[in-house]
């Protein structure tokens, strides 16, 4: 059985190194998959083995390619983004500054050419000694084709042919460059962190007489916790004492405040408003709403988008191509074409190497699904990867589970139509009386809609006949409530009523009183989301229910849905969407979205299962892809419209890219293009790639 493990790579500061540790702990014996997400810095292991054995085994992979990086359990470290970077950009700023200082003098001053050769040299040693220290180790260990390699060959070429302004002013820019890309990468990782800043710092535990501020890992199911008016609720549990308002805004992105109060459940990452409450915790920390969000955010890396996959396949090839073309590029014309110089094509070549590197798309397309997925959960979306945020841009055909999705699934009185000589008041006060003893959704929505006080002692018998109704003997009257088939037998001569709803037939002592018609209301913003998803160019949109014909074409008729499914049983509904699976376009997806309890074997069948209304239920979590966090359908847009940003994101940032290394590659071969260019098209693309990667956050 293989087992998961999560660990911290901290100190991975090069989207490079990620993806080369990535593909050498996965060739570690006893690894089935390992995946590194660059973007929070850590890794996620599926192995068979022990995971003490495993972790030291992954720490001397880490330690031979990148030494400076420490491998820490996840426990170690709380996933918060550290300040600490800020001494270290400092120290870079200032290394910076010192190596300008002899650069500057050896090019303003006339000084003789060996001062300015060792000027240039000091200079050229204070700003690259990181850069060709980390290309010496790495070539020792046998790692030749990266960036410190390629900038290093290309400055050192440039002293060796006599460009030494050049070499040195390309190298600072470099570093320059590489120091603004690390600023933007923390910002970016910071600013995702900060999307799901919902993890609580502490709880305050009841014990006896006595408050206690804890850890809320040390809290237990049962305990009874305090939240004053400000503090964020540590874990899941029940209001026991007390009444608030709550900003639910981080788990569900509403922005308006949920009343609670003695009762009602309360879920860790809410933020209490106002009052004072005592709350029985119901999960430990581990199982509570609040850390299943943050392990499903902070897992989602591991489900990389097809466009991840193409880029981390392209990488490996890209590098070594434009290696060994920039050798050709400096041996073969001078050796082949007459008067050629062998330092003009090794200049060639040098900006050649500049550009080959390809941080700009192995750094921003993993930040750009990683900041999608981290902006659709400040929306209240979350999405376990970026392959479903993906997929959600090629939709063909959405398919709805009925109850509970596009309707409301609680059930209401919609009409009450008493006899002649019988007022509504009375039908909906004999069908209370009826209903008194009943908690069916039916009878639950008629004692509502009566609203007054039941006297339950006038009941002297009541019986329930299954699948036909009530009858309840008071002491003034007999009283039938239920459908066609208790009038039936108990021979009431009624009025039959055809018509959408749950039809509940009153009588009173042997005679028809009446009929009330329960029905379950459709949900505001449902007809919004069906217009939408047509705007959007969804292709077929189809509903599934184990309801009624007449009750499931009314909805579907009402809603404008193009085909609806209905007396459906859960493996029916498997069937009905493998046949609408078979009738969409090959490369389209089809979604299903119902909600997450009754509905998971459609949800796993189809291409994106999407549960609804999943706050606080494990089973939504689990069996979607994607879960909306409230009950609202209309989320379902904003979910298409995030993928969608993303995915142009994406795809700004590889064309950008491609497009300006190309075009350097090109001018560089011909002799137009300087280093000056070179650097631009390495780090000057990778910083606008990445800053560009940032909007998907927002």
């Amino acid at each position: 059985m293989h087992k998961q493990c999560k660990l911290v790579l901290e100190g991975l500061d090069c989207a490079n190194c990620a993806l080369k540790i990535e593909n050498k702990v996965k060739t570690i014996n006893g690894i089935k998959n390992a995946t590194v997400n660059f973007a929070n810095k850590t890794m996620l292991v599926e192995s068979s083995e022990d995971k003490d054995s495993i972790i030291e085994k992954i720490r001397e992979v880490v330690s031979q390619l990148e030494p400076h990086v420490l491998v820490l359990e996840k426990n170690d470290n709380e996933g918060h983004v550290a300040d600490s970077m800020k001494d270290e950009f400092e120290k870079e700023w200032l290394k910076l500054i010192v190596g300008v200082i002899p650069f500057i003098l050896a090019l303003v001053f006339g000084f003789t050419t060996w001062l300015k050769v060792s000027l240039f040299v000091i200079s050229y040693i204070i700003i690259g000694k990181d850069v060709i220290k980390k290309a010496v180790n790495n070539i020792s260990r046998g790692q030749i084709f990266d960036e410190n390699f390629l900038m290093g060959i290309a400055t050192l070429g440039a002293f060796a042919i006599g460009e030494y302004p050049e070499g040195i002013a390309v190298l600072l820019f470099y570093q320059v460059g590489e120091l603004f890309q690390d600023i933007a990468v923390h910002r970016s990782r910071k600013s995702i962190a900060d999307l799901m800043d919902i993890r609580p710092d502490f709880a305050n535990v009841k014990r006896g007489d006595e408050i206690i501020k804890v850890s809320p890992t040390q809290v237990q199911p049962g305990d009874i916790i305090i939240i004053r008016p400000g503090e964020k609720v540590p874990l899941d549990g029940f209001i026991v004492e007390g009444q608030s308002s709550m900003d639910t805004s981080a788990l569900t992105g509403e922005s308006a405040p949920r009343d609670v109060r003695e009762g009602d459940e309360v879920l860790g990452g809410f933020i209490n408003n106002n009052g004072l409450l005592s709350v029985k915790v119901s999960k430990a920390f581990g199982e509570s709403t609040v850390s299943k969000i943050l392990d499903l955010v902070e897992n989602a890396g591991s489900k990389k988008a097809p466009t991840e996959k193409f880029i981390t396949r392209f990488a490996r090839y890209y590098t070594p191509i434009v290696v060994f073309s920039a050798l050709i590029i400096a041996i073969a014309p001078p050796l082949v074409l007459a008067d050629q110089s062998f330092s003009q094509w090794i200049y060639r070549a040098l900006v050649f190497l500049v550009v080959s590197c390809p941080c700009a798309l192995v750094i921003s397309i993993p930040l750009g699904f990683f900041g999608g997925i981290g902006g659709a959960s400040r929306h209240g979306i979350l999405v376990k990867g970026g392959n479903y945020l993906e997929a959600m841009t090629e939709i063909d055909t959405v398919v709805f589970d009925k109850t509970g999705t596009l309707t409301k699934g609680m059930f209401y009185v919609t009409e009450v139509n008493p006899i002649p000589g019988m007022t509504k008041e009375e039908i909906l006060h004999y069908g209370a009386i009826a209903e008194s003893h009943s908690t069916h959704p039916i009878a639950v929505s008629i004692i509502n809609a009566y609203g007054g006080h039941i006297d339950k002692e006038q009941i002297k018998s009541y019986k329930e006949i299954p699948g036909h109704g009530i009858v309840v003997d008071t002491d003034r009257h007999q009283i039938l409530a239920g459908n066609l088939a208790l009038m039936e037998q108990k021979k009431i001569h009624y009025q039959r009523v055809d018509t959408t709803g749950t039809v509940v037939y009153i009588a009173v002592d042997g005679k028809y009183a009446g009929h009330i018609l329960v029905s379950d209301k459709i949900k505001d913003d449902s007809k919004k989301t069906i217009r939408a998803l047509k705007a959007l160019g969804v292709k077929t949109i189809a509903m599934l229910t184990g309801d009624t014909k007449e009750v499931g074409e009314q909805v579907g008729q009402e809603l404008g849905l193009d085909k609806v499914y209905t007396h459906l049983l859960p493996q029916h509904k498997v069937e009905k969407l493998e046949m609408l699976e078979k009738d969409k376009k090959s490369k389209g997806k089809l979604i299903f979205v119902g909600d997450g309890i009754n509905d998971a074997p459609v949800l796993a069948r189809a291409d994106i299962g999407i549960a609804m209304g999943g706050l606080g239920s494990d089973a939504a979590i689990e069996a979607a892809d994607i879960v909306l966090m409230t009950d609202e359908p209309y989320k379902l847009i904003k979910a298409i419209e995030i993928s969608r940003k993303t995915k142009r994101i994406v795809w700004q940032n590889i064309i950008l890219a491609l497009a300006v290394k190309g075009l350097v590659l090109l001018m560089g071969a011909v002799g137009i293009a300087t280093m000056w260019e070179a650097v631009f098209a390495d780090v000057g693309v990778a910083l606008i790639a990445v800053i560009n990667s940032m909007r998907a956050a927002k």
